[in-house]
Parts: structure tokens; C-alpha cells; sequence
């Protein structure tokens, strides 16, 4: 197969247009309707359906494109560690983890790593959902549970506990609640029961003590806990949250302190194949030393 028009169908079929990869390759949208033409001639198969809407992959597409992404993925991952100096770390790292931790733990640590590996070129995506490490959709994941995948490095980075947590100003509105029992009269905000979450009981906060039956009831449901700690901090109501996104906020104040949630294990995850980037070992080892120094 030519190689030109493989990496064409691949922008295609990861853009699902013409256009759109098009504008990722800057050629012509005809350009592009080309050079697929022409790969779907040289194979005698069709790859794309084509409709008003975009494009599907035909079987015989998915099949090719399964082994490009394998391909494209190998491809990036030597051209990394090829430009990376075994005694000075260099070159693309992307790090995926939740849009909570990422939000409020790793983003603001990331200027001082940066001050220490000028030459490492950081990219940090924020997803609650798992990206795929081993078609590298990200060459390092913090995950609140550990990987089932057996081809995955781990490290186990920190463990991280929850506790009843409300913004000063509603306390002074609503009071504090000095039993568990007293969570019945106030303003509680929650997750909705779907939400995907590393805990088996998410909404912990809202069946606490003797609950009444069925639970209490929430006023807010968010599926995403940094907008649920957004909401505590404008004063809305309190709820259960993780210990590192309060940290240093002096408003938030901490509720029944004696009320401990369930606990998270949170590990430092890698494909197999990056076990001696020099990219890797530095970011793994300023994280181990940065939770050692944080105070929750």
C-alpha cells in the first residue's frame, strides 16, 4: 500500500470527513477524495459508505483502520523516544486523568515540573472516561482504580480519602450540622446514580447515619465532582467531596470531621512498551514527590 494514501485514509477515518481531514493534512477536500479513491481502486474494496451526513467505515475499512491506528501509534511512539536524549528528557509526554484531580491537583503543579524539564512538551488531557494507553491516546494516565488491562504499568500514587465538605458563608446561613442526623435538614448535593465513579457508593453522603428510608433527597445532581466543588464553593449546599480538590481553598470548610467517606486508590499507569522513556521515570517520580509533600 502506498504510504501517502494510508496516512490520508487514516486523517480520514479518524476526522470521519473529507473536510475535517483535509484541514489536519491542509490539502483540498478534492485532494483528499483523490488519494481515497484511488487507495479504494488499488485494493478493489470500498473503505468509506458515503452519505449527505459524512462517512462510514465499511468491515473492510474498520479492518484497515484498526491496523493503521496500530501503525500510526507505533510511529509516534518511536519517533519520541527517538528524540529523546537518554540523560536529558525531551519530547512530546500527554498525561490523561480525571477533569477533578487534573483540575485542582495536577494542572497547578505542572509550572514547577515544567521550570525542571524545559525540553518536555506537556500535554494534559482531562477526561473522565479511560482514553486507551495502548493505542496511544495518551502515554500516561492518573486513573482512581487500578488498570485491568495486563499490558499497563502501575504505580500506586496516592491514596485519596472524602469528607463532608461546605462553603463558609452557607455555614453561616444554615449552620453547622453537629451529628450525622442533622444532614436531614439541610442542602446536600450529590451525583446522579450513573455516575461514573471508582466508588461502589457514590452518594455515600445521602444514606450516612440513620438516613431516612430511601435516602435523603439532593438538591443538585452533577455528573462531574469538580462542578459539584464549584457549587459548595458558591455556597449552594454541602457534599462529599475529595479531600486534594479543597486543598488550600481557606473558604471550604470541613463538615463532622469525624465523618470519613470511602477511600480511592489512584495510580500512575503506562503502556509497557514506554517502561524506559526518561520522559516517564522524570513525571512519575516529581508526582510520588509531590504527593509526599501534600498534606491531606
Amino acid at each position: 500500500m502506498d504510504w501517502d494514501k494510508l496516512r490520508v485514509f487514516h486523517a480520514v477515518a479518524e476526522a470521519g470527513s473529507f473536510t475535517h481531514a483535509g484541514e489536519t493534512l491542509n490539502l483540498s477536500q478534492s485532494a483528499v477524495s483523490r488519494q481515497i479513491s484511488a487507495l479504494e481502486e488499488s485494493l478493489n474494496v470500498p473503505l468509506f459508505h458515503r452519505h449527505a451526513r459524512g462517512l462510514i467505515l465499511t468491515e473492510q475499512g474498520e479492518l484497515l483502520h484498526r491496523t493503521a491506528r496500530e501503525v500510526f501509534a507505533k510511529l509516534s511512539m518511536t519517533e519520541a523516544m527517538l528524540s529523546e536524549s537518554r540523560e536529558h528528557p525531551r519530547g512530546p509526554l500527554k498525561v490523561t486523568t480525571t477533569v477533578g484531580f487534573g483540575t485542582t491537583w495536577l494542572v497547578p503543579r505542572i509550572r514547577e515540573f515544567l521550570s525542571i524539564y524545559p525540553d518536555v512538551q506537556l500535554t494534559v488531557l482531562l477526561d473522565d472516561s479511560e482514553l486507551d494507553l495502548g493505542m496511544r491516546e495518551a502515554d500516561i494516565a492518573i486513573r482512581m482504580s487500578a488498570p485491568r488491562q495486563p499490558d499497563l504499568v502501575q504505580r500506586h500514587l496516592m491514596t485519596v480519602n472524602f469528607h463532608i465538605f461546605a462553603h463558609a458563608s452557607y455555614i453561616q446561613r444554615r449552620g453547622m450540622p453537629r451529628t450525622v442526623e442533622e444532614l436531614d435538614n439541610h442542602d446536600l448535593l450529590a451525583f446522579p446514580p450513573d455516575a461514573r465513579w471508582p466508588t461502589s457508593n457514590v452518594n455515600w453522603l445521602l444514606e450516612a447515619g440513620n438516613a431516612p428510608e430511601g435516602g435523603r433527597k439532593a438538591i443538585l445532581r452533577v455528573n462531574n465532582a469538580y462542578a459539584v466543588y464549584k457549587a459548595v464553593q458558591s455556597g449552594l449546599g454541602m457534599a462529599a467531596l475529595p479531600d486534594y480538590m479543597v486543598e488550600g481553598d481557606r473558604e471550604i470548610v470541613r463538615v463532622l470531621p469525624d465523618v470519613d467517606g470511602p477511600q480511592v486508590e489512584a495510580y500512575f499507569v503506562y503502556a509497557e512498551e514506554l517502561r524506559n522513556s526518561k520522559r516517564i521515570a522524570v513525571f512519575r517520580d516529581f508526582l510520588v514527590r509531590k504527593v509526599a509533600e501534600t498534606a491531606f
